[in-house]
């Protein structure tokens, strides 16, 4: 056999172990993808987005939500923790917003947090406090 073949050999063994590598990765990553974007916390992170009004203020009425969520869910034994981003599509601006979630003794997810970056700031759609009421006079 000749030098020539034997590399051609080693080299399609290569890329057929190349394809395989990356066809596993991303297999990972469409489910890891397709698992958090179709969770019940995701679809709660969407429900407020979309009821928000601070946000409707800010962007105009929700239209959609970009394909992929991204983000991490963390559930330990009865408790869980979530913390999304999402790629909202307003009528006036497209924003990515990031939403905080949690649950407590298997009871639904609640949203504890969220925000949204527009224009290099960062809004935050949850204030703790709202304006102070002016004193009595």
């Amino acid at each position: 056999m000749s030098t020539t073949k034997i590399v051609a050999i080693v080299l399609s063994i290569a890329a057929v172990l190349g394809l395989i590598v990356v066809l596993f990765v991303g297999g990972i990553a469409w489910f890891t993808f397709r698992t958090i974007g179709s969770s019940q916390a995701a679809d709660e992170a969407r429900a407020y987005l979309r009821t928000n009004q601070k946000l409707k203020d800010g962007i105009g009425e929700v239209k959609d939500f970009g394909s992929f969520v991204t983000g991490s869910i963390n559930v330990h034994n009865q408790d869980g923790d979530a913390t999304l981003k999402l790629k909202v599509y307003g009528e006036r601006k497209t924003v990515s917003a990031t939403v905080d979630l949690m649950y407590r003794s298997n009871r639904d997810w609640r949203v504890t947090g969220a925000r949204y970056e527009s224009d290099g700031r960062t809004v935050d759609l949850m204030s703790a406090y709202s304006e102070p009421s002016p004193p009595p006079e």
